[in-house]
């Protein structure tokens, strides 16, 4: 299903179920800051049945990701999968690269209906992966589990985070997703909540030469490409097909592209609450007391972020706002206003002359 094809006032590209907190790994960007244990007020089988149920009204083919924590923390996740897909969701999942993600289970995850098996590759190498994640042998049980669903038939993304200490392993990781014949990598630029907080981002103009790096990748290979609290891709692909001759960025503006927090995407957290993203955990309810689909459509907090101009600051007046609009995870996570500027982001619009996020300085000109 293509995101621009949907509207999202009415319903999101993605909602992703954290099913629980629970995981062996200690991985240093964690936003959940994952325990060993299970928190005894997860939504039960039961009460996620019911989520599921209420999902499907929001239209055919909705996709849902089970995540965590570990989703495979939970006894019963088989079961919600093939429930979900019984009922014509697209049900995907986001397990932790342990011991426990054995051939077996990753079999038992296609029979049962999933769609898609997104695991996490942080590092160029075992023992970079391995660091980062926390866990020896994480990157074995990752690469294992990746070569099971190849052999199944279940597509797989490998999802990678950005910050300082990985940015330069970004061309072996490239590889890796290469060798491993995911369908799509996901690059995800550091929000800094949970244990995340603590580690260094790369700075706006490193991040957009690493996104216009991304767009010659996308351009030369076979898996794609999508980036996850960095809608300024869009910005920088549309820029640079405007200067190789491929295209007008112009044509583009204005138009609606891609998701964001809260625009295209629901985040139900281990306990029901409904956030517009993981990354940006302020509540608009929760589904034990409200409707899933009433608050995703009507509360304010997601009202608000779908309206490109309500945003503030330097966000507020791009002329790419439309297509892209920052990250609204990330304005939250820096400021504490979702509608902010998001400090990643080096562009700045002619005639700008307001604060800069943060107060750091635009990438130099060409």
């Amino acid at each position: 299903m293509n995101p621009t094809a949907i509207d999202t006032d009415r319903r999101p590209f993605v909602l992703v179920w954290e099913l629980t907190r629970a995981c062996e790994l200690t991985c240093k960007h964690c936003r959940a800051d994952a325990q060993p244990d299970r928190h005894p007020d997860e939504l039960t089988t039961a009460e996620g049945k019911a989520l599921l149920d209420e999902a499907r009204a929001f239209g055919e083919n909705q996709l849902v990701v089970l995540s965590g924590g570990d989703p495979l923390a939970r006894d019963d996740t088989v079961e919600l999968v093939e429930y979900g897909a019984d009922r014509g969701l697209l049900m995907t999942l986001t397990p932790s690269g342990t011991a426990s993600l054995t051939p077996d289970r990753v079999a038992a995850l296609d029979d049962a209906g999933a769609r898609r098996l997104a695991l996490s590759i942080d590092g160029g190498s075992r023992a970079a992966h391995d660091e980062f994640r926390g866990e020896p042998g994480s990157f074995d049980s990752t690469v294992r589990a990746a070569e099971a669903a190849r052999k199944a038939g279940l597509p797989l993304q490998i999802n990678t985070t950005v910050c300082a200490e990985t940015v330069d392993q970004l061309p072996a990781i490239r590889e890796l997703v290469a060798d491993l014949g995911a369908v799509l990598w996901s690059v995800f630029f550091l929000v800094p909540i949970g244990r995340g907080a603590v580690l260094d981002a790369i700075s706006p103009a490193k991040a957009e030469r690493v996104m216009t790096w991304l767009t010659e990748v996308a351009a030369e290979s076979e898996f794609g490409i999508k980036t996850t609290e960095a809608p300024h891709y869009r910005r920088v692909a549309l820029q640079q097909r405007r200067d190789d001759g491929t295209g007008d960025a112009a044509d583009a503006i204005g138009r609606r592209t891609g998701i964001t927090a809260g625009d295209g995407f629901a985040f139900v957290s281990h306990v029901g609450e409904l956030y517009p993203s993981g990354f940006l955990p302020e509540s608009a309810g929760t589904v034990r007391e409200q409707g899933l689909v009433e608050t995703y459509r009507e509360a304010d907090l997601f009202t608000a972020l779908r309206d490109p101009d309500a945003l503030r600051g330097k966000c507020g007046a791009c002329e790419y706002r439309q297509v892209c609009g920052g990250s609204r995870s990330r304005a939250y996570a820096t400021t504490g206003d979702p509608l902010g500027s998001d400090p990643l982001c080096a562009y700045v619009p002619d005639g700008y002359d307001g604060p800069l996020p943060d107060g750091r300085e635009p990438a130099p000109s060409d």
